[in-house]
């Protein structure tokens, strides 16, 4: 079992940054995916550019508040956890990810892994709150 924390603080409205995270048809910001199926409210599959898909069902929505879900592939089953909070107008995320992996090889590269993509996931939604905050059309 691996656990990897991160944090960020954005300059934008949490009502913003929980949009951005939580639209599931809206996925074009993140530059590890190719799509995203929605099966049904609950469940989704995040297919990455190579096309492997790794398997979602939310497990909590509190809006604006925390998001959490299982995930699983062939390489590693695991919990993520997403806790939103708001201060003098930025927004703080923290993204805690529990998983384990299914192949005792990858089990030494799984912390490595975890932070890796988290790193990349925030570099990439600040990104899309830099361009939600230049976007004249937002909700």
């Amino acid at each position: 079992m691996a656990i990897s924390k991160i944090r960020a603080v954005y300059q934008n409205e949490i009502k913003d940054v929980w949009k951005v995270v939580t639209s599931l048809d809206r996925y074009q910001w993140r530059s590890d995916l190719s799509k995203i199926e929605i099966k049904n409210e609950k469940q989704f599959i995040e297919y990455t550019r190579d096309g492997y898909a790794t398997y979602f069902t939310v497990t909590v929505t509190e809006p604006f508040k925390r998001w959490e879900f299982d995930m699983e592939n062939t390489n590693m089953k695991g919990h993520w956890i997403g806790i939103f909070t708001c201060q003098n107008g930025m927004t703080e995320i923290e993204f805690i990810e529990d998983v384990t992996a299914k192949k005792w090889i990858m089990k030494p590269f799984v912390k490595a892994f975890l932070i890796k993509q988290q790193e990349r996931y925030v570099s990439d939604l600040r990104k899309a709150l830099e361009q939600c905050v230049k976007s004249p059309d937002r909700e």
